[in-house]
């Protein structure tokens, strides 16, 4: 087993802080970071923040320049080693002298996988691997997805009231959480590249579903679960700049309109009738999909839930009761004993102004 440092973890420490520069930008591709280390002091820094843009190992190498010969990267991704949308990074990491190279996690993309460690050792590059790696596999835990299980990473996000409610009867919820909670929702936006509903929530609530606390120069793809192409012609989210219907069964007739108005459709049925979930989200994979944020109904959420299709659950508590006959949050079949009921692992809880978010996951 490798023994590292204290100034180990504490440079690639600084590398992962760095890749979190590209948190909402840098899809289809990984978040990565590069620090380039001499003589006990930072002379090159880096990170990946667009696709098509110089990686973060060029950007470090570029202000090490001729410092580089005879330092140490420390590199939150497997180096590429193979010609993409840019040049590759093992290669450069070589031409410029670069002694030895400690990397986080190997790259989970079949046409890098081992090839970056393996370059970089048949040119006489020491490399070390596994410098904090839980770190940065939960930075690109949605790239890691795509990879090894051909879906998008899936967060729910769901806001109700201490007794579990998301809306009153009628339908009313807005809003439920305060400010704070609201603008935190806002980063989980900015991170996903598409956001997911239902049409019940379209029909109900006719959200926008758009990133609006964030300077950045993109909007996550909008995806309509609507089984039976219900879709209003005049709804927000069809005017956001790409939108994705999944369907099983066009009872309205509109599907050509919709086409017409620039939206995608996607024709995925189940068995019953429905949206197969699991194809449509491996769909959204083969469209470079990493992350997927869920705001749905209880029916969507119950779904995913049902098909063990969610990963993480972020869920807002509003300090108020709202009463049994409020909206729940998963619509699931009738459970009838203890041991049927969905365990979840609690990650962080913490608190914006008056209410409580939980991150957990299924156990």
């Amino acid at each position: 087993m490798t023994a590292y440092t204290p100034e180990d973890h504490l440079y690639m420490t600084q590398a992962l802080r760095i890749a979190e520069r590209g948190l909402f930008t840098s899809m289809p591709n990984p978040r990565v970071g590069c620090v380039i280390v001499k003589d006990g002091k930072v002379i090159g820094e880096g990170a990946h923040l667009k696709a098509g843009t110089p990686h973060a190992e060029i950007h470090a190498l570029a202000q090490a320049g001729i410092e580089a010969k005879g330092a140490t990267a420390y590199v939150t991704l497997e180096p590429c080693s193979h010609h993409g949308r840019t040049p590759p990074c093992a290669e450069a990491l070589v031409h410029a002298g670069i002694k030895q190279v400690i990397i986080a996690m190997q790259d989970p993309n079949p046409l890098v996988a081992g090839k970056g460690v393996s370059y970089l050792e048949t040119a006489g590059v020491t490399v070390q691997t596994g410098l904090m790696q839980a770190q940065a596999q939960t930075l690109n835990a949605g790239f890691v997805s795509r990879m090894t299980q051909q879906r998008p990473l899936v967060r729910i996000k769901i806001a109700a009231s201490l007794d579990g409610r998301t809306a009153l009867r009628n339908g009313e919820s807005q809003w439920i959480t305060s400010q704070a909670a609201r603008a935190d929702v806002q980063q989980w936006r900015a991170r996903s590249c598409a956001m997911m509903t239902g049409i019940g929530t379209i029909l109900g609530d006719n959200p926008s579903l758009t990133v609006r606390a964030h300077a950045i120069d993109r909007q996550p793809l909008t995806v309509v679960v609507d089984s039976h192409l219900r879709m209003p012609l005049d709804a927000k989210v069809l005017a956001n700049p790409d939108v994705l219907i999944a369907y099983a069964s066009d009872t309205s007739q509109k599907a050509e309109q919709l086409k017409e108005k620039g939206v995608a459709l996607l024709h995925v049925p189940n068995a019953e009738g429905k949206v197969c979930l699991q194809s449509l989200l491996a769909h959204l994979a083969s469209i470079e999909v990493n992350e997927v944020m869920v705001e749905g109904g209880d029916g969507l959420n119950g779904a995913l839930m049902a098909d063990n299709l969610i990963d993480t659950l972020i869920l807002y508590y509003a300090p108020k009761l709202m009463g049994s006959d409020g909206k729940g949050m998963f619509g699931l079949p009738e459970l009838v004993a203890m041991h049927d009921t969905v365990a979840l692992e609690v990650d962080d809880i913490r608190q914006f102004g008056q209410d409580i978010r939980i991150l957990a996951r299924r156990a």
